[in-house]
């Protein structure tokens, strides 16, 4: 049990640090530069681990015995003013928990085609692979500030219903990385259920096993 989490923990950790570095390399695909120039277009964790939200926030959830483990890393900066195209933003949003879902799909579709012939701790590697990254994509495409999400939608509205939820997002990422902190907790202890069930159901669906 012990080294499953420690595994869990390593997974989490390398699997935010993709999600990080896949905006930078969006935004500097589409004409940013900022994180290729702050050198984090890197996989070296020491650029990436955030002590709130890489480590803090996964020991309480883990201490808490909270039923789904999650963490952040340090957010990759970009100037949105420097992306090109009318959906830049969105892209370089999505980039992140798109990075996630194809992990998830690759890892996934290993299990469900190969599981039969794989070494058992092979099969539950790449189950936990697939489990956590479906469920850093899914958190992080919720439509609230701070996530990912929240950008995404913000880029698909229409430009007067835009520029009022950009208003609102604006207020709640003012507030700093904190509140978004408490408001991860907050979804996590209130809706976890809720967002545990329907992450098995979607984990049974690709992978053809239940957790």
């Amino acid at each position: 049990m012990q080294t499953d989490l420690i595994f869990g923990l390593v997974i989490l950790i390398f699997s935010v640090i993709l999600h990080e570095v896949a905006h930078g390399y969006m935004a500097n695909w589409l004409g940013d530069p900022t994180a290729r120039l702050q050198g984090r277009l890197t996989l070296n964790p020491l650029k990436h681990i955030d002590p709130l939200g890489t480590i803090m926030l996964p020991a309480i959830l883990l201490l808490t015995q909270a039923p789904i483990l999650i963490g952040y890393a340090k957010p990759v900066p970009y100037n949105p003013y420097n992306l090109r195209g009318r959906f830049g933003e969105v892209l370089v949003a999505f980039a992140g928990p798109g990075t996630n879902i194809l992990l998830a799909l690759i890892f996934g579709l290993i299990v469900r085609f190969f599981g039969a012939s794989l070494d058992p701790s092979m099969l539950m590697a790449c189950a936990t692979i697939t489990y956590i990254n479906m469920l850093l994509a899914l958190f992080n495409i919720i439509p609230i500030p701070p996530l990912d999400g929240s950008k995404i939608l913000s880029g698909i509205l229409p430009p007067g219903l835009a520029r009022s939820y950009d208003s609102f997002r604006t207020g709640v990422e003012s507030l700093g990385i904190l509140s978004g902190t408490f408001l991860i907790l907050f979804i996590f202890y209130f809706f976890s259920s809720y967002f545990s069930a329907f992450l098995q159901t979607l984990f049974g669906l690709l992978t053809g096993a239940t957790i």
